[in-house]
């Protein structure tokens, strides 16, 4: 989970920030449960840190968010050359629009829903699943704040129905969360029936950005990496595809009933 020099800085912090509050190695092991030698090894980074570490380290030293906010700068940074223009749109938009044939949009997504769709990969290693799992979860965090976007999210019904029974509790979760993120607000969901069996937008997902500009960015994703587009003539074609995807899902009010609708049927299973 760390990466250098990151690692280096956050571990320089928490020294600082531990002798600032006035606690000794063993002073501040012990709130939060590591011994005095287990914290001299990480601030001389002979011992890997994890996120759970340093949430409590903030916690202990009140440093409000500071070490967990320098790993997560780390590991936005560590995501690849393609993806960063369309996190920096992301983070940035004031409406977000998405759509994928076979999945729930990764900004919806509940961490177990999350883990088992990138745990699917069965090339990579454990600490890469949770690595690409917190930036995941940590993306979310958009949402949250206090001026956040709105995101309109389409969603197959076909998506919502794959769930056999070792991942129904899941599904049902997460299903749970989408009527959640409805109702709290800022988040618009529509679901395109199985009844419709061929429309613009099976050939690909895609998500459209819109910053304070005024102006769109749009991202493509497929196996191998994704591109951002912000060429007229391509975003022409992707809100073109938008508005084809759009008039075939079903209004607001009916996609929440079919949510309740499925997640009904499974408890009578």
């Amino acid at each position: 989970m760390e990466s250098e020099p990151t690692a280096e800085l956050i571990r320089a912090q928490l020294r600082r920030l531990r002798l600032a509050a006035d606690l000794t190695q063993e002073d501040f092991g012990r709130q939060v449960h590591f011994s005095g030698s287990q914290i001299s090894a990480i601030e001389l980074g002979q011992r890997p840190f994890d996120r759970l570490f340093l949430k409590r380290a903030d916690e202990v030293l009140n440093s409000d968010g500071l070490l967990l906010g320098l790993l997560r700068i780390a590991e936005l940074h560590g995501q690849p050359h393609f993806l960063r223009p369309w996190l920096d749109a992301e983070r940035n938009a004031t409406q977000l629009r998405c759509y994928h044939p076979t999945l729930v949009p990764g900004l919806l997504q509940t961490e177990h829903y999350a883990r088992a769709v990138i745990r699917a990969d069965d090339m990579l290693s454990d600490d890469e699943v949770e690595r690409r799992l917190a930036v995941r979860m940590d993306r979310q965090a958009i949402l949250t704040r206090p001026d956040p976007p709105i995101l309109i999210a389409v969603i197959e019904e076909a998506t919502l129905r794959r769930a056999d029974e070792s991942f129904r509790g899941i599904m049902t979760q997460q299903i749970g969360h989408l009527l959640d993120c409805v109702k709290r607000g800022g988040v618009l969901i529509h679901v395109i029936s199985a009844e419709v069996s061929v429309h613009v937008g099976l050939d690909g997902p895609f998500a459209l950005a819109r910053g304070a500009d005024g102006d769109w960015v749009g991202y493509l994703e497929n196996h191998v990496g994704g591109a951002t587009i912000d060429r007229a003539d391509e975003l022409a074609t992707l809100h073109a595809r938008w508005e084809g995807i759009r008039s075939v899902a079903l209004p607001k009010g009916q996609s929440e009933l079919l949510m309740k609708e499925v997640m009904e049927s499974w408890s009578t299973i």
